[in-house]
């Protein structure tokens, strides 16, 4: 029984595809997921968050006790709960390379090379440096070769339109699903873009559907420097508001570097629980799930909104 919950840390049946050509990643169509689908029997459900104070400020020193889980209305037993700081990274670093970010496209690849550098530790962490504009491109497979990353960021160029779902669902199935069990690592995608997309195949909830499955949380850093609200901007919002993860507007090319360094902390200041659904569903279907401090208010908790149950 051990074995089988450390296989499934996420609640969900998850499809997983594996491309055939590690340096290309145009996403395909769902019907070929039949072929390389692999069915997991969950019986937990697994949850990576965080906590801050009004002023933003990680807050460290929470226990089990402090929190109550439910799905739905109907509050869960906590099983395990751990403060997690030093869990191996899985990364997928997404780069608008369309024609709409070309003004700081350069300001964006050294800040972006600045975050691998400082993030990652080669013997534990792994990323990826998946590009999109027309299409979707993957330059660097999963790796902690912080040198073979630099260089491949310091090499894009941009041109083309803006195929960010795609890019989402491609760098969720085919990279992030890929290390097991899933507990053991933090999976997370940043995402460069003005959230503009005009190229997908694959819909904004098809995306988020399986960064959902992958239990991958999602940190965008807009490249909208005009202080306008656009449509791009809601979408990157709600895309890390559904997985827990964050929403960067630096207006300034100076401030990207401070966003990187943001998402840097957040990835090692997070906590871990799991709980045993009640009553488990089977039905394929969308669960809600919301993380609630008991007793401490001025305290914010960022957490995914929910999953997908297995369909049996």
């Amino acid at each position: 029984m051990r074995s089988l919950v450390a296989i499934c840390a996420l609640a969900g049946s998850i499809a997983v595809g594996f491309s055939q050509q590690p340096q290309a990643a145009p996403p395909r169509p769902a019907a070929d997921d039949e072929k390389t689908r692999i069915i997991l029997d969950v019986t937990r459900v697994n949850l990576l968050f965080t906590v801050t104070d009004r002023k933003g400020r990680f807050v460290t020193d929470l226990t089990k006790g402090d929190f109550q889980v439910y799905e739905g209305r109907k509050p869960q037993d906590v099983l395990e709960f751990t403060a997690e700081s030093d869990l191996p990274l899985r990364l997928a670093i997404l780069i608008d390379t369309s024609n709409s970010i070309r003004d700081r496209f350069k300001f964006q690849q050294q800040a972006a090379i600045e975050f691998v550098k400082s993030l990652l530790r080669p013997a534990a962490d792994k990323a990826a440096v998946i590009t999109f504009d027309t299409t979707v491109e993957l330059i660097t497979d999963l790796t902690g070769d912080t040198e073979k990353l630099e260089k491949s960021i310091r090499g894009l160029r941009p041109g083309g339109g803006t195929s960010l779902y795609d890019a989402i669902f491609y760098a969720c199935r085919d990279k992030l699903m890929q290390d097991q069990p899933r507990h053991k690592f933090r999976r997370a995608l940043v995402i460069l873009s003005d959230g503009e997309d005009n190229q997908s195949r694959y819909s904004r909830e098809q995306a988020l559907e399986m960064a959902q499955k992958a239990d991958a949380v999602i940190y965008t850093i807009s490249t909208n420097i005009t202080r306008n609200p656009t449509s791009g901007d809601k979408v990157l919002r709600y895309l890390a508001a559904e997985t827990g993860g964050l929403a960067l507007f630096p207006f300034k090319v100076e401030d990207l570097s401070q966003s990187f360094e943001n998402i840097a902390n957040e990835l090692r200041h997070q906590y871990n629980l799991m709980y045993r659904p009640e009553p488990m569903r089977t039905d394929g279907g969308y669960q809600e799930v919301s993380v609630r401090l008991k007793d401490r208010r001025g305290l914010t908790v960022r957490a995914r909104k929910g999953y997908y149950t297995p369909r049996l």
